[in-house]
């Protein structure tokens, strides 16, 4: 009996790592997929219509004109927010949420300028609200104003239920998680699509989910699972338009939870809101320095171009 005993006592933590090591690998494996759908998408987050003219001014030279700076490339991002609570900042002492922090590290770097338009962030808000709030004739008329557009929208459908686990009730199993996952993608699909069509001038920036829950035994497992798929239906349905990008987040609170989230145990709280922010702003920097590398690239040929045509005319 004692050997029974013991052989299924170790079977069942054999199978107990197994399960962890698998999540484990899955969650780093989406995350590392998310990262470089975010990095590869960058340069298209960070190239809405720029308020500053780019076309080359007629000298009368022949001479092929260089360049513009990143500067003037650049132009003003004028940025409008939309979603729920992590849309308005719920959380955040200073109100600012990652909305105003993004447009305010944009403003920090050099040849950028930011305009905050609106946050139209709702508490409690699902993708089912938000497609029916997007039929609204002031929503349109913000978001029209922006060139670009950032989208926080699905932990409610996902989470509705499981801030409960924090009560001691019976947390939602990885089934009942997975319930919402099919119908809500779908309307985020319809979301992302319908704010195209309201501004399809726009970058739309989609912000990723993270698993507020991942330090409670019971939620750790099956909300990384959920979210990860959750994650990569968002990276999927922003890969098929050039002006939709996904920010991860998922590993920004993987590591970092108690320092990043607000007393509510759901929320970000302002370093939370930061570290997504600046993840945002990462992706415009990065753009610029391309913009800096193809104009250096571009004068360079131009002048290179211009020395063969005069020792053609000698």
């Amino acid at each position: 009996m004692f050997i029974s005993l013991s052989y299924q006592e170790g079977t069942r933590v054999n199978s107990s790592k197994w399960i962890w090591r698998s999540v484990g690998s899955i969650s780093i494996a989406a995350t590392l997929l998310l990262l470089y759908g975010f990095i590869a998408a960058v340069q298209s987050i960070t190239a809405p219509e720029p308020m500053v003219s780019n076309q080359p001014v007629n000298t009368g030279s022949s001479q092929t004109p260089a360049a513009p700076s990143v500067a003037t490339q650049t132009g003003e991002f004028r940025v409008a927010a939309i979603g729920d609570s992590l849309a308005k900042g719920t959380g955040d002492d200073s109100g600012s949420g990652f909305v105003r922090r993004s447009v305010n590290l944009l403003n920090a770097q050099e040849g950028h300028k930011a305009q905050f338009i609106n946050n139209l962030g709702i508490n409690g808000l699902t993708t089912q609200g938000l497609l029916t709030k997007l039929d609204e004739p002031g929503v349109s008329y913000v978001l029209k104003k922006a060139n670009v557009i950032i989208v926080s929208i699905g932990g409610n459908d996902l989470f509705q239920g499981a801030q409960a686990v924090q009560t001691g009730k019976e947390p939602p199993t990885l089934n009942g998680l997975r319930k919402a996952l099919p119908d809500a993608s779908k309307r985020l699909q319809e979301v992302l699509t319908k704010v195209g069509k309201i501004n399809p001038k726009a970058k739309i920036i989609y912000v990723g989910l993270y698993n507020p829950f991942s330090d409670l035994p019971e939620m750790k497992i099956p909300g990384n699972l959920v979210v990860t798929e959750w994650n990569l239906a968002a990276m999927a349905i922003t890969n098929q338009s050039s002006n939709m990008t996904l920010i991860p987040t998922f590993d920004l609170f993987q590591q970092n939870l108690p320092v990043y989230l607000s007393s509510d145990h759901f929320h970000p709280n302002g370093q939370g809101y930061q570290a997504i922010a600046e993840r945002i702003a990462q992706g415009f920097a990065v753009a610029a320095t391309k913009d800096t590398d193809r104009a250096d690239s571009q004068q360079s040929t131009s002048s290179q171009s211009a020395e063969v045509k005069k020792g053609g005319d000698k």
